[in-house]
């Protein structure tokens, strides 16, 4: 089994373990993107509270946000795309996010900070986070208040946001 730390910028560490029995497309490419430092610099953009909080898509340069460099789209591995994928999206599940093409997944991620059954057989879940400190930054992360920054991004975090930018994600 693989295993991961997501560390912030203010220190702050998730350890999470990837289930490539459940979706080895899935942790082949985001083990590959952790290799090439992809996710170096990433915001978790996208926190919605009491759901999730999503990274994998833009960084911060010169107090403006930057869309990152595309990664290629993979497979999605769920029920409703023709895969067998039984990992239940609860607290601390880390899924891949996508848009409505079922295959269109490739640096975004999430991570689910509550019960989030209605994700469950519709996106690729691929690991958990592992201990209860890691669970205490996720919800610590989860709380911060968001607003809009334009029409695609309307649950940005708008405090501190620097201090949750990813410093690196790497094997464990």
């Amino acid at each position: 089994m693989n295993k991961i730390c997501i560390t912030l910028k203010n220190n702050k560490k998730m350890y999470v373990e990837l289930y490539e029995e459940i979706a080895p497309i899935t942790v082949a490419n985001f083990l590959h993107l952790i290799d090439e430092k992809f996710f170096d610099g990433i915001v978790f953009h996208r926190i919605i509270k009491d759901f999730m909080c999503q990274a994998g898509g833009y960084y911060i340069q010169d107090d403006k946000y930057i869309n990152y460099k595309e990664a290629k789209s993979i497979k999605g591995e769920f029920e409703s795309n023709g895969f067998v994928n039984n990992l239940k999206h609860e607290l601390g599940v880390i899924s891949m996010a996508r848009s409505s093409d079922l295959n269109s997944a490739s640096s975004q991620f999430f991570l689910c900070v509550d019960n989030c059954s209605h994700l469950d057989k519709q996106y690729a879940g691929f690991g958990k986070i592992v201990d209860d400190s890691s669970l205490e930054v996720l919800k610590e992360l989860n709380s911060y208040p968001t607003g809009m920054i334009d029409q695609s991004l309307t649950d940005w975090p708008n405090t501190e946001i620097i201090n949750y930018t990813i410093e690196s994600i790497r094997r464990v």
